[in-house]
């Protein structure tokens, strides 16, 4: 059955052994991030503390954090979601009743895109006096972090221009009882309101929903296309209709059965240093400036739950949200691009770092044509790493996608180079924020032989790399070697090293990187390079004002002094949370 609200999925996880209540006293600062992120990586259930110090309400975490909850939350796996929508739109190509009655289970999901309004909204059950955000079990996540956040608000405004309401995520730091800082990040539906309110001058309405069923919650991290009302959309992913309510001080509507809804506005002009804070790419996003909420009205339910969510290297939680909402999507991104098998963007790397495309292409060069249409789509534009591959590699197996690069990638004819673009807010390599560069791998056959041939490595790469810390060579593909330092000069010497002419690619990681961990490897080596500043290759020459590259392909993928510090628990928490270990669980 569907949920209609937070409280009744937490009993149907409790039900299900997949969520477990913590009576123990415990803070919002540090002690809740860590008892979480051991509970996660122990695969271990969602958490509802019930007594957190200084704060009346009890805190749900993790509450998606495993494939099993989100199927338990839409029902069913996302990606067959995804494939009876694609399938019922391909069907209605050529509609008649026999299409439509085969199809009727969809329409009654897609008809419950229409939301519906009850009389009695239960986030409208107590209205606050005197609003104070102090009294929220916001979590300080990390050592690093400038105070408190809201970690998992839904943020809804409306575009000023055109009335279409919007709903995502975007953390806010906690400035005092009334105000907030809105950290809105490129290509967010949220930001398009905001920067068309400031252009006419206006101050943006903004509703902050806290505790949404998980519906809500997968919808507004979705990447639909721009104008979609997410809360709309979780109808149909919820197959039910979205219950709304009218804020009692803004001209927006809401999910009427939230637990919290904080109603106020971002003025024009105004803005508030906000961060650090450490967020998914492992290291804490840097102080800037950002627009400010202004907190009017609040409301809530009577007994209302507080939601929370930790981000950080990973794995989080944010692994099964950002995996079941390509999984919903992917389908649909099939239908409209022919040519796309499937495409996986990796966890591992921050999702936005890595993106895999397998395809079929029907004329000379339509992967290219496709790799760059992708990277003009919504929140796929902000990918840096994009790899294509053919029809019958699997994009979400690491190692087959290092087969196809290394039988088929040739860097003169096969890499492209896509300066001076936009990228992820949370990007720290390039230039500046929102700066930054992009690069294409072409790893589909076009019909060349393979070049898969064994790859021989001198037996002390430290004749190449005299200070080489370790090395692994991934897939027969990939050369990684740790160094101290910035390895811009080891990068240097292994392409160039005759030692090595057989190696595809090369990248330096720095020590803290656990090199024979898969996801630690695809964490350090995709968030700390931009490829228009850290890529090297043996050779690089102008054909006219075109740019080819010849020989092994070299990263420098170590952490250097501009970028901030990676995110690590201070020990005086993991101590206490050790202690104290058995006492949660009592």
């Amino acid at each position: 059955m569907p949920f209609d609200d937070l409280q009744s999925y937490l009993r149907e996880l409790e039900a299900h052994g997949e969520l477990r209540r913590v009576t123990a006293p415990v803070s919002a600062e540090l002690e809740v991030t860590e008892i979480a992120n051991r509970t996660l990586r122990e695969n271990g259930p969602a958490l509802l503390f019930e007594n957190v110090d200084g704060s009346a309400y009890p805190l749900a975490i993790n509450i998606m954090a495993s494939e099993r909850r989100i199927e338990l939350a839409l029902g069913m796996h996302p990606e067959k979601l995804g494939e009876e929508l694609a399938a019922f739109v391909e069907r209605m190509s050529t509609p008649g009743l026999r299409e439509l009655w085969n199809g009727r289970r969809t329409v009654r999901r897609l008809m419950a895109f229409r939301p519906r309004f009850p009389r009695r909204p239960p986030v409208h059950e107590v209205s606050e006096t005197s609003p104070d955000l102090s009294g929220l079990p916001a979590l300080k996540c990390w050592p690093g972090d400038a105070g408190r956040f809201l970690t998992l608000p839904l943020v809804v405004s409306r575009d000023p221009a055109g009335g279409a309401h919007n709903m995502g995520i975007y953390r806010m730091q906690l400035y005092d009882s009334r105000t907030a800082g809105m950290h809105i990040q490129i290509q967010r539906g949220g930001g398009f309101h905001y920067h068309e309110a400031e252009k006419q001058g206006q101050p943006l309405e903004m509703a902050i929903v806290l505790g949404g069923d998980p519906a809500l919650i997968l919808a507004a991290v979705m990447a639909l296309p721009e104008g979609i009302d997410e809360a709309a959309f979780s109808g149909i992913l919820r197959g039910r209709r979205t219950p709304m309510a009218h804020t009692k001080t803004l001209g927006l509507r809401v999910p009427a059965n939230a637990e919290f809804v904080l109603e106020g506005v971002v003025p024009p002009g105004e803005r508030r240093l906000e961060g650090p804070f450490g967020d998914h790419f492992g290291h804490y996003s840097e102080q800037a400036e950002f627009p400010v909420f202004h907190l009017q009205a609040m409301t809530h339910r009577r007994r209302p739950v507080f939601p929370a969510a930790v981000v950080g290297r990973p794995p989080q939680e944010d692994r099964y949200l950002g995996d079941a909402s390509q999984q919903a999507l992917i389908p649909l991104i099939r239908l409209m691009r022919r040519e796309v098998r499937d495409l996986w963007a990796y966890y591992e790397a921050g999702f936005h770092n890595l993106l895999a495309v397998s395809v079929e292409p029907r004329y000379a060069r339509e992967p290219i044509r496709t790799a760059l249409g992708l990277l003009g789509e919504g929140q796929l534009s902000l990918t840096k790493v994009l790899v294509l591959v053919g029809p019958d590699v699997n994009p979400r197996d690491r190692g087959a996608v290092l087969k196809a690069i290394r039988s088929h990638f040739t860097p003169e004819e096969d890499f492209i180079l896509v300066s001076q673009a936009p990228v992820d807010t949370l990007d720290f390599t390039g230039e500046g924020t929102h700066l930054g560069s992009k690069m294409i791998i072409d790893a589909t056959p076009r019909g060349r032989p393979a070049s898969a041939n064994a790859v021989p490595l001198p037996k002390d790469l430290k004749a190449i790399v005299p200070h080489a810390i370790r090395w692994r060579l991934v897939g027969h593909t990939l050369l990684v070697v740790q160094v101290p330092g910035e390895g811009r000069a080891a990068v240097e010497a292994m392409v160039a090293s005759p030692l090595l002419a057989s190696v595809k690619i090369v990248a330096a990681v720095s020590g803290d990187v656990d090199i024979d961990s898969d996801v630690d490897l695809m964490w350090a080596l995709f968030t700390r390079f931009d490829p228009g500043r850290d890529v090297a290759f043996t050779k690089t020459e102008m054909r006219g004002v075109i740019p080819t590259y010849r020989g092994v392909m070299g990263i420098d993928a170590t952490w250097k002094e501009t970028y901030p510090d990676v995110i690590e628990m201070s020990p005086d928490i993991v101590k206490k949370v050790d202690d104290r270990w058995s006492e949660y669980w009592t």
